[in-house]
Parts: structure tokens; sequence; C-alpha cells
């Protein structure tokens, strides 16, 4: 064995990918999968919640805002927490908050103890983002990671799907189908409480605070899981990384800061005008069906494909042009809507638009993680999600006017956003495929 430390780009290479990878894949997967159903829940659950309580659809429609609040508290919290105290402490919080708030949604006796549940089920979402996309990026070496970051995301069309069908079973239990879908949606993060035990520290994490033995230790694991024979060497100590969330900001990352997390913004945007507000404008002019679980499950179809592209195309073309051109092609089918009020214009645009939205957010997914010095991953992550959530809470006070007055109007404003957000991503000052993690 060579005497000269390996560096932990070269361990994660050693220890090879295989079992161990495909293993957190799915325990990942999983809660993910979850998260789709948690989030898109919101419309589905509404007007039983307002029947149950005897109350009006605006007014049920707060346990979603409440929901998203958490979100966003959950993802920037639980991204600081993952880069102060470790991945494994926070990915196992974060979960158990996910599934025993989510499940005991369904339990609540009041609209109070609803709202309250949901806000505290958000966190725990919203807090799973940033930490499972940071470890998973942190078991993978270079010439992998982009193409298993982008298939990690497709959980959420699979999630589309489930829940599309979980929507239309619960309709059986009349007034009380909110209580059907919030237990079943949390039954997938109660088992991935009990999966994620499996789940070690990150090597990269520990290695970067003055841990390279037990990094090593990890590696070994992830080799005998793999079938590896070979033995992992010994690794180079790193100095421990900054984490204060101002780095973020300093000289070396302001510039990518600034234009990933305005990305994250725009498209966060768009995407919500697109799939929330526009398909209540169509509804009104004879189209709605694009609000039923059945065109949920077509819209859910079409995403994967988008999802293989986007996989193919952050490890053939790179990350930053393949995120260019998703956003392009969805800036240009926002416009597709304006040929025309035909039955066929209308499903062909939004069947485009759920193939291209969702290829851009796997390969942003990709992306984001990269860039960023492992002190900082999480934090980045916990952050971008964070602004995400905001750009949800803004899009009724956005786009939601605009869409009921001025629809073209809202077309090229959407179309905007989305094409702002690609010159966003083209100024982002580095390409990461094929680049190890700093």
């Amino acid at each position: 064995m060579s005497t000269i430390p390996a560096t932990l780009e070269q361990g994660i290479q050693a220890a090879g990918v295989g079992r161990f990878q495909y293993r957190l894949f799915v325990i990942f997967g999983l809660v993910w999968m979850a998260d789709a159903m948690q989030v898109l829940s919101i419309g589905f659950s509404a007007p039983s919640i307002a029947r149950t309580f005897g109350i009006a659809m605006p007014r049920a429609l707060e346990s979603g805002t409440l929901f998203f609040i958490g979100m966003l508290v959950g993802a920037f919290v639980f991204g600081r927490l993952a880069d102060r105290i470790g991945r494994r402490p926070v990915l196992m919080g974060a979960v158990i908050i996910d599934a025993c708030f989510g499940v005991a949604s369904s339990f609540a006796p009041d609209f109070a103890w609803l709202l309250a549940l949901r806000f505290l089920t958000g966190i725990g979402v919203g807090g799973t983002l940033p930490v499972d996309y940071t470890m998973m990026a942190e078991f993978l070496p270079s010439d992998r990671r982009g193409r298993w970051l982008v298939l990690l995301e497709s959980f959420w069309a699979v999630g589309t799907l489930l829940l599309a069908v979980l929507a239309l079973v619960a309709l059986r239990w009349g007034v009380d189908a909110w209580r059907v879908i919030f237990f079943v949606t949390g039954i997938p993060a109660l088992i991935g409480v009990v999966l994620r035990l499996y789940v070690p520290e990150s090597p990269m994490y520990l290695n970067r605070n003055g841990m390279p033995d037990k990094a090593r230790m990890v590696l070994e694991r992830v080799a005998r899981v793999n079938g590896r024979e070979g033995a992992i060497p010994a690794l180079h100590p790193e100095q421990p990384a900054p984490t204060s969330l101002l780095a973020l900001f300093s000289a070396g990352l302001r510039r990518r800061s600034i234009c990933l997390f305005l990305a994250w913004a725009l498209i966060s945007i768009a995407y919500y005008g697109v799939f929330v507000y526009l398909p209540v404008r169509l509804s009104g002019q004879g189209f709605g069906f694009m609000r039923g679980q059945e065109f949920l499950i077509l819209l859910a179809l079409v995403q994967l494909p988008g999802f293989a592209l986007s996989a193919y195309g952050v490890e053939r073309w790179g990350r930053k042009p393949t995120l260019v051109g998703f956003l392009l092609l969805s800036a240009a089918g926002c416009m597709f809507y304006s040929f025309g009020s035909s039955t066929l214009v209308v499903v062909g645009s939004t069947l485009l638009m759920s193939f291209a939205l969702l290829g851009t957010w796997g390969a942003l997914y990709a992306f984001t993680p990269e860039v960023y010095p492992t002190g900082l991953r999480a934090s980045a992550m916990g952050t971008a999600g964070a602004l995400a959530r905001f750009g949800g809470l803004f899009a009724p006070a956005i786009v939601a006017p605009v869409m009921a007055t001025r629809f073209t109007l809202s077309l090229v404003m959407l179309a905007a956003f989305l094409a702002a957000g690609a010159v966003a991503v083209l100024c982002v000052d580095v390409e990461s495929r094929k680049r190890a993690l700093d």
C-alpha cells in the first residue's frame, strides 16, 4: 500500500460506485418522493379540509401557506446545522420531524392544530432538501455525480404519480379525504427514518473537520459493500473549511452565489406560476381537466424523459449548457400558450413545460452543491431552498394578479423570468462537470 496520502476524491474513486450508492439512492429517493407528495397534496387536500372544519377554501389553503413557510425555515436552518454539526445527525433530525408531524397532521382535532402541524411538517420537509443532496454528492466520484444527482430528483415525478393515484382513492373517504392523504404521504418518511440509520457520516465532512481516519473508515465500509478488494489509502488531512454564512458572499464565491440564488428564485416563481396559477386561469376557460388527478399522472410521466435527458446532458454537455438549454426551452414553452386556446395547444404547451421545467430542476439540483466547498455546501443548498420557497410564497402577489387580467403579458413575464434565470446561470463563474468537490 502506498505511503503517500491520497486526496479524498482518490479515496472515493478507490471505494467505487456500486451497491452502497444504490442503497443511498433509494433511501434518499424514498423521502424525496414523500416530500413531493407532501408538497403536491396541498391542492388536493384543501377542499375536504374546508368541508371538515366548515371554512372557506382560501382559509383552508392557509395550511399550504404555513407548510411553505415551514419549508423555508427548515431548508435554511437544517442546511446551516449540517455544515456546523455534521450531515448525519441533521439528516436524521429532519426526516424524523418530517415523518412524525406529517402523520400527526392526519389526526388534527381542529384547524388551528392542523396549521401548527403542517408548519412543523414543512420544517422537516424543507430540512431534508439540502442535506440529502449534499450527502449524495459527497459519496460520489466526480465522473458520476451529476447523473446520479439529477436522477435523484426524478423521484419527484414518482411522488407526483403516487399522489395523483392517492388523491383519486382518497375521494372514497369524502370529508376525511385529507386525513387519508396526510397519513399515507407520511408513511414513506417513517420508513426513511429506519433506513437512514444505515447511512454513515459523510467522509468529506469528516476529513474537512480533522478526522481523516474516520473518513477512511467510512470509505472502507463503502468499498466493502461495493465489493472492492483494494485497501483505501491514508487520506491527506484537510484544513477545516469556513462555515460562516457570510462566506457564501466572500470574494471567491460572491459571483456564483448571487447568480445561482437569483436563478433559484426566478425559476421557482415561474414554476409556481405555470403549475399553480396558469391551470387556475385555464380551468376557468373550459380546461378544468388540467386540475384533475388523471392529467397530473400524464404530467408526471412526461417529467421522466425530462429528467433522463437532463441526466445525460449534465455529463455529456456540462451543467451550465444543460441548464441554459432547458431554461430557454421552458421560456419558449410559456409563449406557446399564446398561439391559441385549442385543446391541442394548451395540452401540448403544458406537457412541454412539464418536460422542460422538471429537467431544469434536475440539473439545478445537481449543479448547486458541486460549486461550493464542503464547509458551505449544505448552507448553500439550504439558502437556495429557502429562496425557492420565497418564490412560492411571492408567486401569488407577482403572478396571480397579472394572470387574471393580462394573460399574454403574464406569459411574457414568466418567459422573461426563465430567460433571466438562464442568463444568471451563464454568469456563474465555474463549470462543475468532472470537477472534484472542494
